[in-house]
């Protein structure tokens, strides 16, 4: 018989709750062709210690299975991007040191990897342009001498640092022209981050596009795509017209992440997704369905996503990592519900309760009976039905 249990409503009442079977989907057997797609992964804090001088901890050893995990779907993997709670927890040094470790484990089984550099060992406000280069340039070397590939992140230090467009222009033809392999670039939208508005020196994302257009344009031999996390299918498809055929487009839209993917017929982006993390079998399942050219499978496996999705990623935006995380702990894929920061925090009971059903309705709770006996005892110590 399958788990039941009592979850609360808005009205303060409870309601009994059946949980499906999880879906079966196989892992690949081979590479995924069709689109190349990266997960942007979460980190495990290490509940038993406090962070001391700024510098987090992390549960290694669960942090580092779940890139396993991840690569076992056929997935790349993004790391120490928005989604490992960079900038909102996860500080440069914890940063660079997660980069190393994950490298040494995509080295050792050749899985894609992509990671994310950023100037966010300054304080923003407190630091010039010339201090935001040289803190980006040495990420850049550090993650190069890894041998992985670099994501340019949007920064808070060269937002705040930057007076007008060509500001941001001096630090990205300086990086471009020094790095030793192609990369990716982020635009990372405000919804994701409200320091980053007016990134580019635009007030409007509308008003930066041309600017970003040129940008990459100029250096197109040195950029192998671009992230675009602005939750604005429109801006993401004019970038696959506007952009040289050569930089690929990675969807960040994790409300229009399907119809992105799949494309229209001409143009379609890849993936590099936060939701991946919380969905990566049926994400692989859906991509392998592409590879068979059965659009109609990979519709029926996503559709059910979308619903999960659209609520993780719930203005505020910038606090889905918590959805993710406590996906993870329902999935066993680490033994406590706490983040780095106290970030566990920052969606309520409610919201939670909804992902888990959410997450039931689209098969993805791996082991129901493990699901079932975590979220009570969650309830239990949020205080529910007592």
């Amino acid at each position: 018989m399958a788990p039941e249990l009592l979850l609360p409503q808005p009205d303060r009442t409870l309601s009994r709750y059946r949980v499906s079977p999880p879906r079966t989907f196989d892992p690949p057997a081979r590479p995924i062709r069709s689109r190349v797609a990266y997960a942007a992964a979460h980190v495990v804090a290490d509940p038993l210690r406090e962070p001391d001088n700024g510098t987090c901890h992390l549960d290694w050893d669960a942090t580092l299975a779940y890139r396993a995990y991840l690569w076992s779907w056929g997935l790349g993997v993004a790391e120490a991007m928005d989604t490992a709670q960079r900038g909102m927890g996860l500080d440069a040094a914890t940063a660079m040191e997660l980069c190393r470790r994950t490298a040494e484990l995509a080295r050792a089984s050749r899985a894609p990897l992509v990671c994310g550099i950023n100037a966010d060992d300054l304080t923003p406000g407190q630091a010039s342009l010339r201090e935001v280069e040289a803190s980006y340039r040495r990420q850049l070397e550090y993650v190069e001498s890894l041998g992985a590939q670099a994501v340019i992140m949007s920064s808070r230090a060269l937002r705040a640092a930057a007076a007008q467009p060509q500001d941001y222009r001096r630090v990205y033809d300086s990086l471009l022209r020094a790095a030793s392999r192609p990369v990716l670039i982020h635009w990372l939208g405000e919804a994701f981050d409200p320091s980053l508005k007016g990134y580019w020196g635009y007030p409007h994302v509308h008003d930066a596009l041309g600017f970003f257009v040129d940008l990459i344009s100029d250096h197109a031999d040195r950029i192998d795509g671009v992230k675009v996390s602005l939750l604005d299918p429109q801006v993401e498809t004019q970038l696959r017209l506007r952009l040289p055929s050569s930089v690929k487009v990675f969807t960040g839209d994790d409300f229009h992440f399907v119809e992105l993917i799949r494309g229209d017929g001409h143009h379609f982006s890849h993936a590099l997704l936060g939701i991946f993390d919380a969905i990566a079998p049926a994400a692989s399942a859906a991509l392998q369905a592409l590879d068979r050219g059965d659009h109609d499978a990979y519709e029926e496996i996503l559709s059910p996503c979308i619903p999960l999705s659209r609520h993780i990623f719930r203005p505020p935006t910038y606090r889905y990592k918590t959805g993710l995380v406590f996906l993870a702990y329902l999935n066993g894929h680490q033994n406590h519900f706490r983040m780095v920061g106290g970030m566990e925090s920052a969606r309520s009971v409610l919201h939670l309760v909804e992902v888990f059903k959410l997450a039931d309705q689209a098969g993805l709770l791996r082991d129901p009976d493990l699901a079932v006996s975590r979220m009570r005892t969650f309830l239990q110590l949020a205080g529910v039905g007592f």
